[in-house]
């Protein structure tokens, strides 16, 4: 029998460095891992344990995938020493990923806050697969600062990538020789030119920044049932064994980590 918890061997092809605290790791694993875009993997550092990340590439892509990851603590310090040849794991994928056919025909709100534009990346770029099935695909992404801002290179490809998708970036404070937009990402929420009947928004980031877009999306008028929030905390096992990553009688790894808001609206402390 298959063991689930046995990783599959990986060899770290080439790391991109985003911004000074933020990596993108490009994974080669012995055998093509097919994933959905939203899924998690449990990346495995040889002697120091795992962590789960959500792949930040091409889900049509199974050979390669690409992990971008923030330097936060022990495993990502670890993975940050990394260097292009060394050998890792990968478990998974895990969880449900993000609803994609529920968003055919729609308008498309995509809300990132910092690293949290990596999981939305992976649904971006299935997104991008065929931009005329929606009515629209809107990106409204921030950041502390301009050094913060992940994928920077990619923007103005994505801007022009086919005609009903617009991209919009904001940094929290200005910054010497920065001429875009200035203020928090829910700032970008005001004055929305979407037609809200027909919309999903789905948001990924920090916590605190997940509580106030969302409380922000309901008071322009999105109703829970169409906000979805990437709630990638404490999983572990990946297969609802181990109890760590539960909201209310959730599991991450198995129902989300992507949750719609009506399910969990009434959880207490929902945001951490």
């Amino acid at each position: 029998m298959k063991n689930p918890y046995y990783p599959i061997d990986t060899v770290v092809e080439d790391i991109i460095t985003e911004t000074p605290t933020i990596k993108t790791f490009c994974l080669k694993p012995v055998r093509p891992i097919e994933f959905r875009a939203g899924q998690f993997m449990q990346l495995t550092v040889p002697g120091v344990g795992e962590a789960p990340f959500t792949p930040s590439s091409d889900p049509n892509v199974s050979e390669r995938m690409e992990i971008t990851i923030l330097k936060t603590g022990k495993i990502t310090d670890a993975l940050h020493d990394l260097k292009p040849g060394a050998a890792v794991g990968l478990r998974g994928p895990f969880g449900k990923g993000y609803p994609l056919d529920r968003l055919v025909g729609k308008e498309v709100l995509v809300v990132g806050g910092g690293v949290g534009l990596a999981p939305l990346r992976a649904l971006i770029y299935a997104l991008f697969d065929d931009p005329s099935r929606y009515e629209r695909i809107s990106i409204k992404y921030g950041a502390r600062c301009p050094e913060e801002l992940c994928f920077r290179r990619q923007y103005d490809e994505w801007s022009r990538i086919a005609p009903n998708v617009d991209l919009t970036v904001t940094i929290d404070v200005p910054a010497p020789a920065w001429d875009g937009r200035v203020g928090l990402v829910t700032t970008l929420l005001d004055d929305l030119d979407i037609n809200l009947d027909e919309s999903y928004a789905l948001s990924c980031g920090p916590e605190i920044m997940l509580k106030f877009v969302t409380l922000k999306l309901l008071e322009v008028g999105y109703k829970p049932p169409q906000i979805y929030l990437s709630m990638n905390r404490k999983m572990s096992c990946g297969m609802g064994k181990c109890g760590r990553c539960n909201v209310g009688h959730y599991y991450l790894c198995v129902d989300g980590p992507d949750m719609c808001y009506d399910k969990i609206k009434h959880v207490p402390n929902v945001f951490g």
